[in-house]
């Protein structure tokens, strides 16, 4: 058919209205997609939902159970695929060294203004890469209903008793399960010494008959805590509280030879393909109000000063979410480790799966 070039130009504006009506319904269909790499139960879905309307976008996250399996699916990628994670501080330098971390600035997130720069200097490569999300001590979980005496040491729960056979629930990672039972035994969690690695290695062997399951606890009223299918837990302090919410009995303690303190941290990978809105993200969760209801939700100490100052009086004085002097005193941040103390560790807690 031959056609005009005055219709040929009418058939072409046609044919590019509906190409860009196409190409727009698309794009209000497809909204860009964030994917987060995190816990579960570490967001609140108030939030999450607030910031995909604001920007909208879609927030997709992605768990893990440790900080171990978090650092296997990494490393399956070479950090690729996604766009935020949530980064433990022993582990930040270790993938800012990887070039896995873009950079973290007040440049990029204006505030970090509000963040403690304690929380940026406590673990290595922080600085300018990674932003403080939460602190917190690791300890032990229990059902005061289910338990006849309740547990004061490490060794309540690496050597329970009888009647805890079976009860108890374990971390599925060796910096933890392998660093309080150092801890249980009178020695550092960052201990390097073989034979004490060996001698906790030993306790851990002991214990495993007692163990149900070195799965994580899962932090709602379906919790095998909450059903009390498990009686003792190791288990971080604000998810205690969470589970708490959901059976009065728990309790949490930190052991008195001490626990470890830990920071977690919101990292922008390098492989993004949406640092803009990985970065506004990581703004918004720092938004003072923002921070405050993020806090509320997970029970554990923000970072963010100027969210603190809107906290209630009770939050700031849960001695579970903001422990005494006395118990961080005897508590332990992990430090990184020479890779053949890591490769000791690796090859001793293996064992565990035989």
């Amino acid at each position: 058919m031959n056609y005009s070039s005055s219709a040929r130009a009418s058939l072409y504006a046609i044919l590019f209205f509906f190409v860009a009506v196409s190409s727009s319904a698309f794009a209000q269909t497809s909204p860009r997609e964030l994917v987060i790499l995190n816990w579960s139960e570490y967001i609140d879905p108030e939030l999450v939902e607030k910031f995909e309307r604001t920007h909208k976008v879609r927030v997709t996250e992605v768990y893990f159970e440790s900080d171990d399996l978090r650092d296997e699916l990494l490393l399956q990628t070479d950090g690729m695929g996604y766009d935020l994670v949530i980064v433990n501080g022993v582990m930040v330098d270790i993938y800012r060294k990887r070039g896995w971390l873009a950079a973290a600035t007040e440049q990029e997130i204006p505030n970090l203004k509000h963040i403690d720069e304690h929380w940026l200097k406590v673990s290595d490569g922080a600085q300018g890469h990674a932003v403080p999300y939460f602190w917190g001590t690791l300890g032990i979980g229990y059902r005061a209903d289910l338990v006849t005496t309740p547990p004061v040491s490490w060794m309540d729960l690496y050597k329970p008793a009888e009647q805890l056979r079976g009860k108890i629930a374990m971390v599925d990672s060796q910096r933890d399960a392998l660093g309080m039972a150092l801890k249980a035994l009178g020695h550092s969690a960052n201990s390097t010494d073989s034979r004490q690695v060996r001698e906790a290695m030993e306790l851990l062997l002991d214990q495993k008959p007692y163990v149900q399951t070195y799965t994580y606890l899962v932090l709602d009223e379906n919790s095998a805590l909450v059903k009390g299918d498990i009686a003792m837990a190791m288990i971080f302090s604000g998810d205690a509280l969470m589970l708490q919410e959901h059976h009065d009995e728990i309790r949490y303690v930190v052991p008195r030879e001490g626990g470890n303190i830990w920071a977690d941290y919101i990292t922008v990978m390098q492989g993004s393909k949406n640092k803009d809105l990985a970065y506004a993200f990581a703004n918004f969760l720092n938004e003072p109000e923002n921070a405050k209801q993020l806090a509320e939700f997970v029970y554990y100490a923000t970072p963010n000063k100027a969210a603190e100052k809107l906290l209630p009086a009770g939050f700031l004085e849960d001695p579970v979410i903001y422990p005494s002097e006395a118990v961080l005193s005897r508590s332990e941040v992990y430090k990184p480790l020479p890779p053949r103390a890591m490769k000791s560790r690796n090859t001793n807690f293996a064992r565990l799966n035989h």
